[in-house]
């Protein structure tokens, strides 16, 4: 029976933590995930393929990996091709797989900035409201850790242990020593208290924490908790485990919650002591009560009919207590602790599936150990005209109808225990009641391992400016904004073009002149002779004197033709030098525009990508609520883009499936998700030239807000339109199991108990078991 004992204090410890057995044993004959997605590309295939090394390149059916970016490149003035080829490595973990793979294009409809105001709200409408509240459980649990050697020190000193065991990464120290000194949030609640009320006005206490915290150095920062953030960040399960830890660590009066209930005698005989404790009227002290209790009230309402069900399961859990075979179990976890690397596989499975059994039965014992307890020590306590087993097993639908008799249970409780009311249980809360302080020993935290806060949560997600929110209302704005730009040439370059024209028409023309004048000249000088006296005598007056004699001045024609002559000749030779300049020009100016048009100013592509309908949810005030956990975000997919190169500054590693060289970027974006089905990496395949969809596939990569795959040689994107159309295929495991999440309680969204978090500490496992074994022996004797 030790040993049992031991070994729930043990399993139980570890489940706080989340440190479990693994549960997938058996690599081979698992079917092999997608894990890591990875983008290479070069001028060169060999450059492309060098630097996915490593990784298995997606290949078409001959073998050969295929180009994502085939012959998508542009003309004259253009970055020309690049190969793009996609690398992958596989897994046969199902929470290390890639479940989706999804595209956005640079001016596809997303916003950095929607989603940094939605954290901003997030933040100071959720989580800023949930730190002010449970502050009051903290400080209880400060001055419970403070108190010398009372039985409400001996619990909360315990269970700093616990909190230890939860590292915050930023300060390097445990949650348990931690907030023992105020937070960053209660150090900014100080500052702006010293404020005048002009400049309160100005200002808010979130904003006045941050100048804080700013203002403190790195030795200072360490002895602080930034509560806002473990609360926003933290992985899910450990944020409940630590809101539960402090709830159940609260409460400083030297009697019980249970004790001071039963105190109160009766629900009728707590409104006449506080009226005349507040000086009221009996009417008055109840609408008072209904103000200050009601809504706790309705807490302890939601966790009523549970709790009731199992104390009316009494002989079911004595019973399963009672032929538990303990002996057996200690065999099994003996048998378990007994395996090492030198054990075959059938051993393996054997002390993985009896390490299971045990556990679950721990769980049950557990939960009927404790329920055991709370029945026979209710029954023992009067209340009213019965005891506070009576009043707790009474039907719902009177509870319903009068929730008023739940006030007594809500003023019960101290300040602390009132504040983290929706991070415990009924259960857990008299648990604690009923404990005995010396089973809180240090003792059995010695072997257990500490664990991050962080653990299995992508930080990155939390970063400003770091995440891109994207919906069908944004990408419907951004294509209704896209036009498709087709302006190659600038006026300039068409001007210079129809210059050019002129000249060339001008060369030619007084090309074709010249040999005109030439020929032009003997034969006019004939028609001269012939025509007569008159016509002499028009052309003696018009180009001689009176007294030059035609005979001694023939010459007259050849001169005047020479002339022409000459003219058309330079005239050729100008136009065409104007030509030829002209044309110089517009070749010049023609490329400059080319390379104009070719020009892309990259915007930098967000690192993470999120669907707004995945992560919100609207509340009855119709605010929009953080809901979803944090595997519903995208993360980038990366490439070999290095230092040095050219869009290395704006784009940094984030992959282009167009490979730098097309009218946008198109960024490829991985989802890891405990809620989708994984990729099957023998799934993927690339088809080139046709978008027929290959028999069994359903989707592919795809753009978000589209479950199609799409073309990734799109001339949407690409500057050729006539390259081959491309696209890739996956199938997804359906069969695979759903596995919990490691996300944040941010996003969470509702803060609402887990399973693990409803587990009870170590050491009073220990004792409740302790108890039944001892009631079994005297059951025996009797």
């Amino acid at each position: 029976m030790k040993k049992f004992s031991l070994a729930i204090t043990a399993l139980i410890m570890a489940l706080l933590i989340a440190a479990t057995l693994p549960t997938q044993v058996f690599a081979d004959s698992l079917p092999e995930y997608i894990s890591e997605v990875k983008v290479g590309m070069g001028k060169k295939a060999s450059d492309a393929k060098v630097a996915l090394d490593g990784y298995k390149i997606l290949s078409d059916e001959k073998g050969n990996p295929i180009d994502l970016n085939n012959n998508a490149g542009g003309g004259l003035g253009s970055k020309g091709e690049k190969v793009v080829y996609l690398g992958y490595k596989t897994t046969t973990k199902r929470s290390e797989a890639v479940t989706d793979l999804a595209l956005m294009n640079m001016k596809g409809g997303y916003s950095v900035q929607e989603y940094d105001a939605l954290m901003e709200k997030q933040m100071k409408s959720q989580i800023i409201p949930l730190v002010e509240n449970f502050l009051a459980a903290i400080e209880e649990y400060r001055i419970n850790c403070r108190t010398g050697n009372s039985s409400a020190y001996q619990r909360a000193n315990y269970i700093r242990g616990i909190l230890n065991k939860f590292i915050d990464d930023d300060t390097g120290k445990g949650l348990g020593d931690l907030l023992l000194k105020k937070t960053v949030y209660e150090l900014g609640m100080d500052a702006y208290n010293k404020l005048s009320a002009a400049d309160k006005a100005k200002t808010d206490v979130y904003t006045e924490s941050r100048k804080v915290y700013d203002s403190l150095s790195d030795s200072e920062k360490k002895e602080h908790a930034d509560i806002l953030t473990i609360l926003a960040q933290s992985n899910g399960k450990a944020t409940l485990m630590m809101e539960n830890l402090i709830t159940r660590a609260a409460d400083p009066w030297s009697n019980t919650w249970v004790e001071r209930l039963s105190e109160m005698d009766s629900y009728e005989n707590f409104v006449d002591l506080f009226a005349e404790d507040m000086e009221l009227l009996p009417s008055d002290a109840e609408a008072e009560l209904k103000k200050n209790y009601d809504n706790d009230a309705n807490t302890v309402l939601n966790m009523y009919s549970d709790f009731r069900e199992n104390l009316l399961k009494y002989d079911e859990y004595k019973k399963l207590v009672d032929n538990y075979d303990f002996d057996a179990a200690d065999e099994k976890l003996d048998s378990a602790a007994e395996i090492n690397d030198e054990s075959d596989e059938s051993e393996f499975e054997k002390a993985v599936e009896d390490y299971a059994e045990v556990q679950n039965d721990i769980g049950e014992i557990m939960l009927a150990v404790s329920y055991m307890v709370i029945h026979d020590n209710f029954a023992d306590m009067a209340y009213g005209d019965g005891t506070l087993l009576d009043f707790f097993t009474q039907e719902p639908e009177e509870i319903e109808n009068n929730i008023s008799v739940l006030y007594p249970v809500v003023a019960s409780f101290s300040d602390g225990q009132r504040a983290g009311l929706e991070f415990v249980t009924l259960r857990e809360l008299s648990m604690i009641a009923f404990s005995d302080p010396e089973n809180y020993s240090d003792d059995s935290l010695d072997s257990l391992g500490e664990l991050s806060i962080y653990d299995g949560v992508d930080r990155g997600i939390y970063q400003k400016g770091g995440v891109a929110l994207t919906s069908d209302a944004l990408r419907k704005k951004a294509q209704s904004r896209a036009v498709e730009e087709n302006t190659v040439l600038s006026g300039w370059t068409i001007a210079s073009m129809v210059i050019t024209g002129i000249c060339l028409v001008g060369a030619v023309a007084s090309a074709i002149a010249r040999p005109y004048y030439k020929a032009a000249a003997p034969r006019i000088r004939e028609i001269i002779r012939t025509s007569g006296n008159n016509s002499i005598s028009m052309y003696k007056s018009k180009y001689f004197s009176v007294t030059t004699e035609f005979g001694n001045k023939s010459k007259w024609l050849d001169d005047i033709y020479a002339v022409r002559v000459g003219q058309t000749k330079w005239l050729a030779i100008g136009f065409t030098v104007a030509m030829v300049v002209f044309a110089a020009v517009t070749t010049g100016l023609a490329y400059r525009d080319m390379v104009n048009y070719y020009k892309v100013d990259f915007t930098p592509i967000p690192h993470y990508m999120v669907e707004e309908k995945d992560i919100v949810s609207y509340n009855e005030y119709g605010d929009k609520t953080v809901i979803k956990n944090q595997t519903a975000y995208y993360e980038a997919v990366e490439c070999n883009r290095k230092s040095g190169d050219e869009f290395y500054k704006t784009l940094g590693t984030c992959a282009d499936m167009n490979g730098d060289v097309g009218k946008q970027w198109l960024a490829l974006y991985v989802q890891k998700s405990d809620v989708f089905p994984p990729i099957l990496a023998d799934s993927l395949i690339a088809v080139k030239g046709k978008s027929d969809i290959p028999a069994g596939y359903k989707t592919g990569i795809h753009m978000f807000g589209s479950g199609a795959a799409f073309n990734l040689n799109s001339g949407l994107y690409d500057w050729n339109k006539d390259a081959p159309g491309i696209y890739v295929y996956f199938k997804v495991d359906s069969s695979a199991a759903k596995s919990a999440s490691a996300g944040s309680s941010f996003t969470a969204g509702n803060l609402a108990i887990s399973g693990v978090a409803g587990l009870g500490i170590g050491a009073v496992a220990c004792a409740l078991v302790s108890k039944a074994a001892g009631r079994k022996k005297k059951a025996d004797a009797a």
